[in-house]
This record gives structure tokens, C-alpha cells and sequence, in this order.
């Protein structure tokens, strides 16, 4: 597999192959933000595909790239475990709850979870 758009629940989401190139650099965010122009609306990161640093939040590289893909109107979903990181930080675990809370950014475990949020944010879209 490879990097795809794909419609989803009438969403246009690019859906990031696990195997793609990491996401270690502001660079990196911006060629996954380029895909606006195509079309996307959010874009489907795997965890697996973050440096270790986005997880780390003293680094503010998680901030930086939620910032980049808030400033391109895009959203941003980061698919797959991050159980460790959760466990490992108290900031962390306050953050992903924050962002699933909201529209902008969401930690879903997998693709059936974003399935499913995509769904119930379609139905209330007029």
C-alpha cells in the first residue's frame, strides 16, 4: 500500500501506508499537509510512522505538527497503539483525551475507530 486519498463516510481522507517514510521533521508534516491540495480533509497517520520525539511532549514536535495541520485547516488522526507512551506519560494521556474531545486531532486505536468517528461527525454535518 501506498499514501492514498480515499473517500470515507464522505470525507476525503489520505490514508498513510504504515510503511511510509517517518514523520521526524517539520518537512515531513508539511509534504503530508501538501495533500490539501489534492483534496484531503484529514489526513490518516499510523503511530508507527511518528518519531519517538511527537510522543515525547517536551519536545513540542507533537504541538508543532498539530499547529501545522490546524493552520491548513486539515485534521490530523494518529492511528494505532500508543498504550506505552500513554502509560508513560500523565501529559500525554491529558492531551490525547483533550484532542479526542474536539474535531481537529484524534488517537483512534485503529482504521474500524476512525470508521466510526467519520460516521458519527458525517451524520451531524448538514
Amino acid at each position: 500500500m501506498v499514501d492514498s486519498l480515499q473517500q470515507r463516510h464522505g470525507v476525503q481522507v489520505l490514508m498513510c501506508d504504515p510503511a511510509g517514510q517517518k514523520v521526524v521533521t517539520t518537512e515531513d508534516v508539511l509534504d503530508l499537509i501538501g495533500w490539501v491540495f489534492l483534496g484531503a480533509e484529514l489526513v490518516a497517520v499510523p503511530a508507527e510512522r511518528l518519531d519517538e520525539q511527537f510522543f515525547t511532549l517536551n519536545t513540542n514536535f507533537a504541538g508543532e505538527v498539530m499547529q501545522k495541520f490546524a493552520n491548513y485547516r486539515l485534521r490530523l488522526a494518529v492511528i494505532g497503539d500508543i498504550s506505552r507512551h500513554l502509560e508513560a506519560s500523565s501529559a500525554l494521556r491529558a492531551l490525547v483525551h483533550e484532542s479526542n474531545a474536539g474535531s481537529q486531532v484524534w488517537f483512534l486505536p485503529d482504521i474500524e475507530a476512525l470508521d466510526a468517528r467519520l460516521s458519527t461527525t458525517s451524520a451531524r454535518t448538514p
